[in-house]
């Protein structure tokens, strides 16, 4: 029976290349049913990447990366993040599989908006009105009922992948929102997880956009904090806490700046809303971080150009731009709904203007349904890994805690205290995932050692040089 599936997986995968990939890989799809209640209806394919494993004797259980977001391709990923897996690739396929809704499955894109104006990336009502015109343009589509891009129905498109390849059992690696999707594929499918790691956890029953002001809340103070406590900064920055309560007072203001991407000057008025937009980006990762209190003494001063540039810095990288149709379907159908029974105070600067943003556009757009399953937390029959960031603003440690007793004791948690949004590439995360995953026995696994990245530090705070050559 395994050897029928290795043959109709060679079928169906050929060798193909993928940009940043040196060597060959294969690339394959399945066929999946658009609404899975009609079996004959519309059809969509679910698109695939498997780096072989190098050795001729390799082990028969892949590792699936699972992509964050919602919204971003993991084949987009895999050139980025397959040399944290090379060790594991030596005998294990690495598999990267596109959603439904994201990269080549099915895709729900809006327009790209890095080279947009700043004003519509960062303004509520301009993205108001432009996810409702891309809405509108996405339900065109011949697949763009938008009710069936749900993770329990993306979750069953991944085990029809894992049975394609014919893998009895697979190890799966997620970031971000990717580790609510295996979270679902253990509820589902139990019996075909050997192991998981789960890196920046974004539990099924976590109200998404609640948790963004507290979360980011929780790492902006925690900033503003490090740098009181650190003499270079507090130097530099004497006043750092009251500058940025005094500046948000004084907006709205009209400015000019120019645009990161496009070079091309625009001026606009910069509201409470936008500045503390611009200011979570950066949060997700310590190195960004650490230019804040420099960004936040500029905007003070009167000039925002610094931070409105390191605000726009993640979403210039295209491969993580994610596909805004697949992320409002999720977020519109599983975290929107349960805004209301959300325990997460709005933080004292982000407010609620991010679940307000998003309570308006999922007014409109079409919402999946859910099991109530969905939002439980089973017990794991196999080890799981979940990792966090100390000072991570969007899936700190406080969620990873929780879903760790829900797993019980096979599940353990290891936390990175001055990290930000995802560890797995970090320092010897790549080999601790590496003794996890290749342990031979699940007692081995849950013993690996992780004290190498409890001592990672928060990177200094940064400077300007100044013209002489000195900070």
């Amino acid at each position: 029976m395994l050897l029928n599936a290795h043959a109709r997986a060679a079928e169906q995968a050929e060798p193909c290349r993928v940009p940043g990939i040196r060597h060959e890989v294969l690339c394959g799809q399945v066929q999946r049913a658009l609404d899975p209640a009609r079996p004959d209806g519309v059809k969509i394919a679910v698109h695939y990447v498997v780096a072989p494993a190098l050795a001729r004797r390799k082990l028969p259980d892949p590792v699936f990366l699972i992509a964050g977001g919602p919204g971003q391709s993991a084949t987009a990923l895999a050139a980025s993040v397959l040399p944290l897996f090379s060790r594991l690739n030596n005998r294990r396929d690495i598999v990267f599989v596109d959603q439904r809704g994201t990269g080549r499955s099915a895709p729900l894109a809006c327009d790209d908006t890095r080279h947009r104006h700043l004003a519509d990336q960062t303004d509520p009502e301009r993205q108001l009105v432009l996810l409702r015109e891309c809405r509108e343009q996405l339900q065109k589509l011949p697949y763009g009922d938008l009710r069936f891009f749900t993770t329990p129905i993306a979750t069953q498109d991944l085990d029809a992948v894992r049975q394609q390849l014919g893998a009895e059992r697979i190890n799966l690696v997620g970031g971000s929102y990717g580790t609510r999707a295996e979270l679902d594929y253990l509820r589902q499918f139990p019996q075909a997880v050997r192991r998981m790691v789960l890196d920046g956890v974004a539990p099924p029953d976590m109200a998404l956009p609640a948790s963004f002001s507290t979360d980011g809340q929780a790492a902006f103070d925690a900033m503003l904090l490090a740098c009181e406590r650190d003499a270079d900064c507090t130097r530099a920055y004497p006043q750092l806490r009251s500058e940025w309560t005094a500046w948000l007072k004084r907006l709205p203001q009209n400015v000019t700046v120019q645009h990161p991407l496009s070079g091309e000057f625009e001026s606009f008025v910069l509201t409470r809303e936008m500045a503390v937009s611009a200011v979570r980006g950066p949060l997700y990762s310590p190195v960004l971080s650490q230019a804040l209190p420099e960004a936040i003494h500029e905007a003070a001063s009167g000039r925002v150009q610094a931070l409105l540039t390191l605000g726009s810095g993640l979403s210039g990288r295209k491969n993580m731009a994610p596909a805004m149709g697949m992320h409002f379907s999720v977020v519109c159908a599983e975290d929107v709904p349960r805004l209301a029974q959300s325990t997460d105070a709005p933080g004292a600067d982000f407010g609620a203007e991010a679940a307000h943003l998003y309570q308006r556009v999922c007014a409109d757009w079409p919402r999946g349904e859910l099991p109530p399953a969905f939002y439980t937390l089973p017990k794991s029959p196999a080890p799981v890994l979940l990792l966090s960031g100390g000072i991570d603003p969007a899936t700190p440690p406080r969620h990873a805690t929780r879903v760790a007793q829900a797993l019980g004791p096979l599940a353990r948690h290891v936390v990175v205290p001055q990290a930000g949004h995802g560890v797995m590439s970090l320092g010897c995360m790549p080999e601790v995932m590496q003794r996890f995953i290749d342990a031979p026995d699940d007692t081995t696994a849950l013993a690996v050692d992780a004290r190498c990245v409890q001592s990672t530090p928060r990177p200094p705070v940064f400077r300007p040089v100044a013209p002489g050559g000195t900070p």
